[in-house]
């Protein structure tokens, strides 16, 4: 028996674990909260980026002021992300092994986590590099996954479907406006947040969908039995 058979029995005999641990993802939000609301300067949704709410240092980043006291809880943030998404898409994919393009899906949903994780571990002011590349890979592949998904997931609803095409959709456009400096009235921050966002969001209702279902499941076989 291969691991991935060994992952799918375990998957069978818990399968709450996969969306429970992507509901997890709204700890992203509520650190963004915390960390901003803790800066003495005021932070900007607008003109501040996600990554100055994990800088280390007090001073001028890129022309922004940047000044996070709670630095550490914003990168750990950043690193439980990473492992929600690789691990939550490592999980529910067992669930919807039905052809190549979930498995691709998913997998690049996994490799976005990866890239979260780096995010958390290299903040904007340490090894840029490596930050830049670690925010690229769910800004790109993360976004992309949700597109491939969109189509290859066969057994949920339309509407879940459609929520999924448009989130990427939306966040792949956005991406292209932050990379060209086209910031309109969002500002930076703002556009950051619609290439950042809506990912994450989706994975947050998918997880509460997919538990939705399976007590649903549970409840239409007791009142069989």
């Amino acid at each position: 028996m291969t691991s991935f058979k060994y992952i799918k029995v375990f998957t069978d005999r818990y399968p709450l674990l996969g969306p429970s641990i992507w509901i997890l993802s709204i700890e992203y939000f509520m650190a963004q909260l915390i960390v901003g609301g803790a800066w003495k300067i005021p932070y900007s949704w607008r003109f501040n980026t996600i990554s100055d709410l994990g800088n280390t240092v007090c001073g001028l980043q890129t022309h922004r002021f940047v000044c996070s006291p709670l630095h550490d809880l914003m990168n750990s943030a950043f690193i439980m992300l990473g492992l929600i998404m690789s691990l939550g898409s490592l999980l529910i994919y067992q669930e919807f092994r039905q052809n190549r393009a979930t498995i691709i899906g998913f997998t690049l949903m996994g490799i976005g986590g990866i890239g979260t994780i780096m995010v958390g571990l290299f903040p904007e002011n340490t090894i840029s590099i490596l930050h830049l590349i670690g925010a690229a890979l769910p800004f790109t592949l993360g976004n992309l996954s949700l597109i491939i998904l969109s189509f290859a997931l066969n057994r949920v609803p339309h509407i879940i479907k459609v929520y999924a095409f448009v989130s990427g959709a939306v966040s792949l456009i956005a991406l292209g406006a932050l990379l060209s400096h086209h910031y309109g009235l969002l500002g930076p921050g703002g556009v950051e947040r619609l290439v950042s966002y809506p990912q994450v969001t989706w994975l947050f209702l998918f997880g509460i969908y997919m538990t939705k279902s399976h007590y649903s499941q549970q409840n239409l076989k007791k009142d069989i039995y």
